[in-house]
């Protein structure tokens, strides 16, 4: 029994879906998403909500039945509200600005590193050290911050690097003397 395939996918207002075999159109105010999902399980549509059901009761269908069912509701929630990540660069010197539709950051090495933006995802840059990436695809957006926080990834001693917001760091201590 999975409990998230099993939930009902709410189609709010504004947002169409567009079912053609196993591939959904998904359009609605923020943009449009196209994804082809497994053929093997049935999908239903009656008024404003998606249920996806599996076949049989087989390890293969368990597996991919949660699975497919967030990828659709992420489509869904992607056109009508957005997703966001928030990092923060924390540590002397460390900033990042955008320089067209690159995003340069310093942050302590040897040369600035650059992060081309898609035309679907959006970067802004707030105070030199406050990023946020906005997108429609949920795994673009989550790509996107985690590739930008492997840059420089925060420590344990000091906390210095590149964390999303609120993220928590454990600290250690340092060397005692003697």
């Amino acid at each position: 029994m999975s409990r998230i395939g099993n939930r009902i996918i709410e189609i709010p207002s504004g947002v169409t879906v567009d079912v053609d075999g196993s591939t959904f159109t998904v359009k609605g105010p923020k943009g449009e998403l196209k994804r082809t999902l497994n053929d093997d399980l049935n999908y239903k549509m009656e008024d404003n909500t998606i249920v996806v059901e599996r076949p049989n009761d087989s390890i293969a269908m368990r597996s991919i039945h949660g699975t497919t069912r967030s990828l659709l509701n992420n489509m869904v929630e992607g056109v009508s509200q957005g997703f966001v990540k928030e990092l923060e660069l924390i540590g002397v010197g460390y900033r990042a600005q955008m320089q067209g539709k690159k995003l340069v950051l310093n942050v302590g090495l040897s040369h600035p590193v650059e992060f081309e933006s898609s035309d679907t995802l959006t970067i802004a840059v707030d105070g030199n050290t406050k990023l946020k990436i906005e997108g429609i695809d949920k795994e673009e957006v989550g790509a996107l911050a985690s590739n930008i926080r492997k840059v420089r990834p925060p420590e344990p001693y000091k906390g210095k690097g590149i964390r999303y917001k609120d993220e928590y760091v454990r600290r250690k201590e340092g060397k005692t003397g003697k």
